[in-house]
């Protein structure tokens, strides 16, 4: 033991120094090894960022029918939160918005099969970043449609209208209800646009006149012409509408197909009426647009374009009665015939192909093979 007042440690015990327990190898092994590793770490960020982009493609590419099939103007997140809305509390009323949301969100569903699945499977940051990027692809959807339009629409009115000067791509000023065939077409249905104070009423914007969301306009009636005590008739049936129907019919299914649209007498020359209208004139590119804004917003002036949309849904998604429903169904009828021709092999049941000449004449020669059975 260590003598009293020595403060000398040597006698206490020393602990163990810890002994390295590794198996020498060799360096160039070892940084091999290393190397290998850090390897695998890029190939499995590489491979979560092509997973990523394979996503952000998928979803947005998927997007791209929203604006065409399910809501032109409503937000995804709206349609999904009504949806959620109504689970959460079955017994509450709604809305006519929020029966029109609804109705988006089931639409939404039957155009993307996948989409009320995976999002419940999502958590929040996943379904947020999914909505998104279908946002993304419903919106640029919208701007390439309206521009694949925008030709055939312009050509139409240049040469069947006849303005002057020609609806120049340049300049959108002159557009609108200060040009006769613009503003003929945006007037209002209830009104008649070569009555003189119509026209200065229009074009003053005065108090008597409000162009709104309101009205129906002019374009969207056959003929151009509305029925004061019916304005239901040849509401939805217009030349022009028809021109839209063929870039319709051109961006689901082809650009050639668009020819193939059924015109009844009302505009079947349409297409070939737009190649002359462009060899014609001097423009390289004309564009349609009515309106003398220069660049787009929801609300022109008086007049709100979603709630315009909104009207149109409506009238064909809420009619007030089953009279109603059946004359909608109709012109669905008519404008599906437009877009698809007239084929009709859904229509063909049993019982009306039990009356064609295939199955009648096997009726018969049965008939004649079961009368000679019976003869002998």
């Amino acid at each position: 033991m260590a003598l009293s007042g020595d403060d000398s440690a040597g006698d206490l015990p020393v602990p163990p120094r810890e002994v390295s327990l590794c198996v020498p190898t060799s360096p160039h092994a070892r940084a091999k090894r290393r190397i290998t590793a850090l390897m695998e770490e890029v190939e499995a960020l590489k491979q979560d960022k092509v997973v990523k982009h394979r996503k952000t493609t998928y979803y947005v590419s998927q997007g791209r029918a929203i604006r065409r099939m399910v809501a032109l103007y409503s937000p995804i997140e709206d349609l999904v939160a009504e949806n959620d809305r109504r689970c959460e509390d079955r017994d509450s009323g709604s809305t006519l918005e929020q029966d029109r949301l609804q109705r988006g969100y089931i639409e939404l569903a039957k155009s993307l099969p996948w989409f009320h699945e995976r999002l419940a499977t999502l958590d929040h940051e996943e379904s947020e970043d999914m909505l998104r990027k279908l946002k993304r692809g419903a919106d640029s959807a919208r701007g390439d449609d309206t521009g694949t339009l925008k030709d055939l629409v312009a050509s139409w009115i240049n040469i069947l209208c006849c303005p002057t000067p020609l609806i120049r791509t340049d300049d959108k000023h002159h557009r609108g209800f200060v040009n006769d065939a613009c503003g003929q077409l945006l007037c209002p249905a209830e009104w008649r646009w070569e009555d003189p104070v119509v026209k200065a009423g229009i074009r003053d914007r005065t108090t008597s006149f409000i162009v709104s969301e309101n009205s129906w306009p002019t374009f969207m009636y056959e003929n151009y012409e509305a029925d004061a005590k019916n304005l239901e008739r040849g509401l939805m049936k217009s030349k022009l509408l028809l021109i839209v129907l063929k870039g319709f019919k051109a961006i689901f299914t082809s650009p050639s197909s668009a020819n193939e649209v059924d015109g009844d007498g009302d505009g079947a020359d349409i297409i070939e009426n737009c190649r002359c209208a462009r060899r014609r004139s001097d423009q390289a590119k004309i564009r349609f647009a009515l309106s003398n804004i220069t660049s787009w917003r929801t609300v022109d002036g008086d007049f709100d374009y979603q709630i315009f949309w909104n009207n149109i849904v409506d009238f064909f998604e809420a009619p007030p009665g089953a009279a109603a429903r059946s004359r909608v169904n109709q012109l669905l009828e008519w404008w599906t015939r437009k877009v698809f021709g007239r084929n009709h092999r859904e229509d063909l049941t049993p019982d009306v192909v039990s009356k064609m000449s295939v199955n009648a004449l096997a009726a018969q020669r049965q008939q004649m093979e079961d009368a000679a059975f019976d003869s002998d």
